[in-house]
């Protein structure tokens, strides 16, 4: 086993756990996910996955992909379970998630690998602005081990890109910013309460 493979593989499991975390504040009702977010995280990665086999994409680039689509499904699927999970949408995350949709449906027409990272990584970030407003308001309806587990997760590819071009590593950079952005919203008030003592 090489050290990237070994990178991908602590980054699937810092998903599984921050994801398993997630799902039990779920499923208790201490988190309320935004389904927006959570289904369009879960619908990338899994289309992404699936033309990835189609090009016979190395397994190990995989692993972390198919992790990143079905923790976020499962956890879109499991907050119809508790009545008490459920998050309110407005009409600006349908905005968000129709924007991120069509980006994502662009990109499955794009004939260039730069211009489907791109379109991906845009549809990513358009997926997470409704969570990240959530966030910044109302912490207390997210689960914060996911976010760590998250940017970790993501970091820890960061040197596991065997060449860097845009093409191998916008989304990666991308994926890292936002999952930041999540963090810091999380934590928001926690920094606040520090400057205020």
């Amino acid at each position: 086993m090489t050290f990237p493979q070994l990178l991908v593989i602590i980054s699937a499991f810092l998903l599984l756990w921050g994801g398993y975390t997630y799902l039990r504040d779920t499923l208790f009702g201490r988190a309320k996910p935004n389904r927006v977010s959570w289904f369009l995280w879960a619908l990338a990665p899994l289309i992404s996955l699936g033309a990835a086999f189609s090009a016979e994409a190395d397994i190990w680039a995989s692993v972390r992909v198919l992790v990143g689509g079905i923790v976020p499904g499962v956890i879109f699927l499991c907050s119809f379970v508790n009545s008490k999970s459920y998050w309110a949408l407005t009409r600006f995350d349908w905005f968000c998630g129709g924007l991120s949709a069509t980006a994502l449906l662009f990109w499955q027409f794009a004939d260039s690998p730069l211009t489907a990272v791109m379109l991906a990584t845009i549809a990513n970030t358009l997926a997470s602005i409704p969570t990240f407003i959530k966030a910044w308001n109302f912490p207390e309806t997210e689960s914060r081990p996911v976010y760590i587990a998250s940017f970790l997760s993501a970091i820890l590819i960061i040197p596991a890109i065997p060449v860097w071009t845009i093409a191998n590593s916008a989304f990666q950079i991308g994926l890292m910013i936002t999952t930041g952005a999540l963090l810091c919203a999380v934590y928001r008030k926690d920094f606040a309460k520090k400057e205020a003592i």
